[in-house]
């Protein structure tokens, strides 16, 4: 069953078009990616669904409704989370008064102890720090606390933009298992992402998104792709 549906969406910049007939599945309780190069359009994709953008043409489906033309707290307020690259927390609020913001619904609030032990259980080093400034952070620790967030929401549909951007290798390993276990305790999403192996590996379908248009689509098997490998891999 779909809960995203992304139909013909064209997008500009002023007079400078960036999408042209994106089209997208998102299936509830998968992971799917969006990869291609820089330029591609990626962010922008993200950018519209969250509200962020206004689309030329095209209509965004959420769990049934039409949300292309709402603004993003509205978009937000039906369950879909955006996490923008570096996560970008309040530098100058604590760790725990950044994972309370994310907790703004009725029910978020009222299951925020739960959720928060669950925050802290995925990621110790955010107990220990949960009095720190989040300006004081590591760049991993500030994607761990931007997902963080995201779980406090209670997001129905995650969306990633570059969550391993500037990474050192062992914490983008930490990074894709915390959204491998995010994804097995019930949560969608979709991510952007250039490490190119990481993602085809994690996800269970991808589209390749090449100056704008959507060039093709895939699982796993996109690996073997002679044009993913030369694009994209450097084989």
């Amino acid at each position: 069953m779909a809960l995203l549906e992304v139909k013909q969406l064209e997008v500009a910049y002023d007079e400078v078009q960036v999408l042209w007939g994106v089209s997208l599945v998102v299936e509830q309780g998968s992971i799917t990616a969006l990869i291609g190069s820089n330029g591609a359009g990626k962010s922008t994709t993200l950018r519209t669904i969250f509200g962020l953008k206004q689309p030329l043409r095209g209509q965004i489906v959420f769990d049934g409704r039409q949300i292309e033309r709402l603004p993003s707290h509205q978009v937000a307020a039906r369950g879909v989370s955006l996490i923008l690259e570096g996560g970008r927390p309040f530098p100058q609020m604590s760790v725990l008064e950044n994972l309370d913001l994310g907790a703004k619904s009725a029910k978020a609030r009222a299951d925020m102890p739960a959720t928060l032990e669950q925050v802290y259980d995925l990621f110790p080093v955010l107990r220990e720090r949960r009095h720190q400034m989040a300006g004081t952070l590591s760049g991993g620790e500030r994607q761990m606390l931007a997902l963080g967030r995201a779980m406090m929401s209670q997001a129905r549909l995650l969306m990633l933009d570059e969550p391993s951007l500037g990474l050192a290798p062992l914490v983008v390993e930490q990074m894709f298992g915390a959204i491998r276990t995010l994804n097995a305790q019930g949560m969608t999403i979709l991510l952007v992402e250039q490490n190119i192996q990481h993602t085809l590996r994690l996800a269970g379908h991808s589209y390749v998104l090449e100056t704008g248009r959507i060039a093709m689509e895939g699982a796993a098997e996109l690996l073997d792709n002679e044009h993913v490998k030369t694009a994209y891999l450097g084989l």
